[in-house]
């Protein structure tokens, strides 16, 4: 998690309100071509971990979150319809989903300068399985047993990865966690919000928050630096294009044509993808323990989706580069 986001098509109640409407179709893609969309965005934010571990050798954590995320407002700027201009539910739905996108790529990146991306990617994947905990707080829906099975053998999971013979529990691997919680609340924010207003529009306002927030932590919380090498540039344009644009883009059309449990699944890819990029850029190495802890989370993260799950717990949402998943079986 080092960014991501996307939804399937929003649907409003009112008809002839611009900002709620029903974007044109593109061609519904065919399930393969939409497994292979989805697949390659799942890769290119499961890179991303690496990329920003790259970045943070030459930025701040919140510096580099706030040239991220604020040069990827811009780039989905001219794509977003901001008028009439968001007001009410729609205004503070948004301002929900920013707060948590941002506290969320902010405990994540700041946990990224002390934690490994492998670690980090297997942590921030438990938030798949935190969703129903927090919608049963929340909106009062009980888990199935299924559900309750996956939160243990995540919990599991996080243990044996982060365990004293894996280097213990750090803070970057705490302040992960912290990320998980956020993105778990997001899904559950998310099932509602997309439902109603222009997905497209609540992205906009999701990376937008987190940039002034992230430029807010970095004038209070640190003493910005950026050192502005080919090798921050290059991490740069990579989380912005990939990991907050094309990815946002495949997984828009992806999920048009497959069902969310799907989708999930292959969501379950990404730490994997993190660990192989971790393990062929940056000769990163994890114990037989920690991938057996690895292993868990992802057993964890499927179990929801398998029949007689909860049906809150089939939803999932990930965030490198302000990015989240819908709950439409569009």
């Amino acid at each position: 998690m080092c960014g991501r986001s996307g939804y399937s098509r929003g649907r409003g109640p009112c008809r002839g309100i611009h900002h709620r409407a029903v974007p044109a179709r593109s061609p519904v893609l065919t399930r393969r071509q939409a497994d292979l969309a989805l697949l390659l965005a799942t890769a290119l934010w499961g890179t991303s971990f690496v990329a920003v571990k790259t970045a943070l050798a030459d930025a701040t954590p919140f510096a580099f979150l706030t040239v991220r995320f604020g040069v990827a407002a811009l780039v989905l700027l001219p794509g977003t319809r901001l008028t009439p201009a968001p007001a009410g539910r729609e205004l503070w739905g948004g301002l929900l989903l920013g707060a948590l996108v941002a506290v969320g790529f902010l405990a994540q990146t700041a946990g990224l300068v002390i934690t490994t991306p492998s670690r980090s990617a297997f942590i921030v994947a438990a938030s798949s399985v935190l969703a129903p905990v927090i919608a049963l707080g929340l909106r009062s829906e009980r888990p199935g047993s299924l559900t309750v099975a996956a939160l243990l053998l995540a919990t599991l999971g996080i243990y044996l990865l982060t365990a004293p013979d894996a280097g213990g529990l750090n803070r970057g691997d705490l302040l992960t966690l912290i990320c998980a919680a956020c993105f778990g609340g997001q899904i559950v924010a998310v099932t509602e919000l997309t439902k109603q207003y222009d997905p497209r529009r609540l992205v906009f306002v999701q990376v937008a928050a987190t940039a002034v927030v992230a430029a807010l932590a970095a004038m209070l919380l640190e003493r910005p630096r950026i050192v502005w090498t080919p090798r921050f540039l290059g991490s740069l344009g990579y989380t912005v294009a990939f990991a907050s644009t094309i990815c946002f883009l495949l997984q828009m059309r992806a999920q048009r044509a497959m069902s969310i449990a799907r989708a999930a699944l292959i969501f379950c890819f990404e730490p994997l993808f993190a660990a192989v990029t971790a393990w062929l850029v940056l000769g990163e190495r994890l114990s037989l323990v920690q991938w057996a802890g690895g292993a868990l989370i992802l057993v964890g993260m499927v179990l929801p989706e398998l029949p007689g799950a909860s049906a809150v717990g089939r939803d999932r949402s990930s965030l490198p580069s302000g990015t989240s998943r819908t709950t439409d079986d569009g």
